[in-house]
């Protein structure tokens, strides 16, 4: 079974909720952990779809270049990683056409994908599906089936699916199903969270069911000496947990199972 493999490229504080205006004091890591990360995946012979901060692009173009010309895809994460349900729908489109605009310019690629920041598209932001489809973006990994106090819709589709009545296909982050609950299983923190062995357990469940998984990571969490800033409890306790595991079980994982960017796997483009 393929799986999809995606990075959301981001740097280490603009997950964190802290507002871009403020960005300029932190310390700038991206491209050195972006560019080990891509030394992993060349040495496992995998590709990903990198969802791409537009932020990052405009100051980091020759990332970006780099990026596109190993073989990976980029798809879009926005422009400032701003929570999707504080946003105007005129603010997401412009953000939207701003960051397309500059991946595409950039890496020579067509923008297919999205994902957004802190897969905030909730009940709360459906709206945004409107305008990824009327802005010409083919598929979404945005919606999480589970529920959280950040994001989520714990009832939605646990499968990629077309969005009735669009050509949007909706490509929603993997669950497994515990006493009646979705459980979110593979990726960030929860990759970090769950031992290696759990973590493979439950994605070999989604594929002997006959499905596709799909696996994120940040750059930063490859990572391990990037800054320690006080943050509040929920977030930096799930932010800094258990980072020096994540290079060598990404390492595992890659020879594990079968990967390939996620336009690929839903077969769009």
């Amino acid at each position: 079974m393929l799986n999809a493999l995606t990075v959301d490229l981001e740097d280490w504080y603009q997950g964190l909720q802290i507002p871009m205006s403020e960005w300029s004091v932190y310390e700038d890591r991206v491209v050195p952990a972006t560019e080990r990360l891509l030394e992993i995946l060349d040495e496992a012979r995998a590709r990903a779809t990198f969802f791409t901060l537009g932020f990052v692009a405009e100051r980091h173009p020759e990332l970006i270049r780099r990026v596109a010309e190993d073989g990976h895809e980029i798809a879009t994460h926005g422009y400032s990683h701003a929570l999707l349900y504080e946003l105007e729908p005129d603010q997401f489109r412009e953000e939207l056409r701003r960051s397309v605009a500059l991946l595409q310019d950039i890496s020579g690629q067509p923008v297919l994908g999205h994902r957004a920041p802190f897969f905030s598209i909730t009940r709360r932001s459906l709206w945004a599906l409107d305008v990824l489809e009327e802005e010409g973006i083919r598929y979404d990994a945005s919606i999480f089936p589970v529920r959280n106090w950040r994001y989520g819709i714990e009832d939605a589709p646990r499968w990629p699916y077309q969005l009735p009545g669009k050509q949007l296909v909706e490509f929603p982050m993997s669950t497994c199903r515990i006493r009646n609950r979705n459980v979110p299983m593979t990726g960030g923190a929860y990759f970090r969270i769950y031992p290696y062995a759990v973590s493979q357990r439950l994605l070999r469940a989604i594929n002997r069911g006959g499905h596709p998984a799909v696996f994120y990571i940040h750059p930063w969490e490859i990572d391990p000496d990037h800054p320690r800033i006080p943050l509040p409890r929920r977030i930096g306790l799930t932010h800094y947990f258990n980072l020096r595991a994540t290079e060598r079980r990404l390492r595992r994982l890659l020879r594990d199972f079968r990967f390939a960017p996620m336009r690929e796997v839903v077969s769009v483009g």
